[in-house]
């Protein structure tokens, strides 16, 4: 039995959604169907998630959002009319759009989040109706009737393992495909609360492993994943296989093909995934895969990068010698609610950096303070905008010469970095790098590694 997840750009109009249609109708194993909310169409297309949390943000403020819902409402017609479905199956969803202002919400956050995931509660309801109307029975599941359970957090909520217990009494012996909504679940309390944007990734890999599926099928827009940003390098090396660690690492630190937070329940449950193109099913995309199953042909696997960091720079003497100097920073850190995401040091020197999507202006201004007035550091640094690259590959464990082969070539090309940290893993090597050089050193890494092969 497969699970197959199919993403937005996947799921954008009635053209894309025959495409998925054929895909399920090919392969009767593609029991289970995890889906996103319609995504872009176009360029300059807004996503519909998107569109309900402007529909949000207007409820909130009690301004006219009348515009906002018919927009809404015709890109799930568009995907109906696709199909020639049934007025009165339409109505279904035009209703649901319409309550979602009335309903009375625990706070803004659970608002919100709401909104959002109706994205895909809606779309899953549609899908399954079209693929019923097609003739291929399909059933539309609420994560609330398999208890797919989540913690507190409205926004950016945390998966509750126990649920797995009733996610495996899902009964799949029936010709059904299932259709489950991806990216909510339900409080306690019996609220929505969603994970991180791109949280599909992780309903549909909670789905493999609750379900022991023989294989979690993640559908997006490219054949494979590749070595690195095809925006930086043309025509960059696909990636056939890789291991659960190497996936999560590069997807951390960039690749948007895969959300980071998914591959743990695949790594928990030994779920094999394979990434594939919705509109080239034949081709054999990217398998991840326990470390045990790859072959390794190169040092090297993948390369990432990404801008979304800020760092603050720490220089005191004899920092190495003060017992409970990190405990001190990290009390800092829990009073302004404020996590890091690396803290590599020196004997003098301390760096920390930050996910600078995560915080406020405030919350640096009074960290700085603190730190300032608490540790009284010689120097104190805030970068507010700081580059990392990731070097991602099991070939480099235990191998001599991985660092050189990777710093050579900035070297070669003039490129200074910042920081470089080996992970104690010595699958990754990070890079720390001033963001307007960042593709320039990932060009000059990539030009090096993968011409050695």
């Amino acid at each position: 039995m497969k699970v197959s997840k199919f993403g937005g750009s996947s799921l954008a109009d009635g053209h894309q959604l025959q495409c998925v249609f054929d895909i399920i109708k090919a392969d009767d194993t593609r029991k289970v169907i995890v889906v996103s909310a319609p995504g872009k169409r176009f360029k300059d297309d807004t996503k519909v998630t998107d569109l309900l949390l402007t529909y949000a943000k207007a409820t909130i403020e009690d301004t006219d959002a009348t515009d906002i819902i018919e927009t809404i409402k015709d890109r799930y017609h568009a995907i109906g009319n696709h199909f020639d479905l049934p007025a009165y199956e339409l109505a279904d969803i035009d209703e649901q759009i319409d309550h979602l202002a009335r309903k009375h919400y625990r706070s803004f956050d659970y608002l919100f989040a709401a909104f959002a995931a109706h994205g895909e509660y809606l779309n899953a309801q549609l899908i399954a109706k079209v693929f019923t109307h097609l003739g291929v029975p399909a059933r539309f599941v609420d994560p609330k009737e398999i208890g797919l359970r989540v913690d507190d957090n409205a926004r950016s909520a945390t998966f509750d393992t126990k649920s797995y217990n009733t996610i495996a009494e899902l009964d799949l012996s029936t010709s059904e495909r299932l259709i489950v909504p991806g990216f909510f679940g339900y409080t306690e309390n019996g609220d929505i609360a969603t994970f991180s944007r791109g949280g599909s990734d992780i309903t549909g890999a909670i789905m493999a492993r609750g379900l022991s599926a023989d294989l979690y099928e993640n559908f997006t827009d490219v054949s494979a994943i590749y070595a690195v940003n095809p925006s930086i390098i043309e025509n960059p090396a696909a990636i056939k296989q890789m291991t659960y660690d190497e996936m999560r690492e590069l997807s951390y630190a960039g690749f948007a093909v895969f959300h980071d937070e998914a591959i743990i329940p695949a790594i928990q449950g030994g779920i094999r995934i394979n990434i594939k193109n919705t509109n080239d099913p034949e081709a054999p995309g990217t398998f991840i895969v326990p470390p045990t199953e790859v072959q390794q042909t190169r040092p090297v696997t993948g390369i990432a990068n990404s801008n979304r960091f800020s760092a603050l720079y720490l220089h005191r003497y004899l920092l190495n010698k003060e017992v409970g100097f990190t405990l001190r920073i990290l009390e800092i850190l829990k009073k302004h609610n404020i996590s890091y995401e690396h803290m590599p040091s020196g004997i003098d020197d301390l760096t920390i950096i930050f996910d600078k999507t995560l915080l406020t202006q405030e919350q640096v201004d009074g960290m700085l303070e603190d730190i300032a007035a608490t540790i009284k550091p010689d120097t104190l640094k805030w970068l507010p905008s700081y580059g990392i690259i990731m070097v991602v590959g099991e070939g480099m464990r235990n191998r001599i010469g991985a660092l050189t082969d990777i710093v050579t070539p900035l070297k070669e090309h003039g490129i200074s970095l910042q920081m470089v940290n080996q992970g104690a893993s010595e699958i990754s090597i990070m890079l720390g790098i001033q963001p307007d050089l960042a593709e320039r050193a990932v060009k000059a890494i990539y030009d090096n590694i993968f011409k050695m092969v």
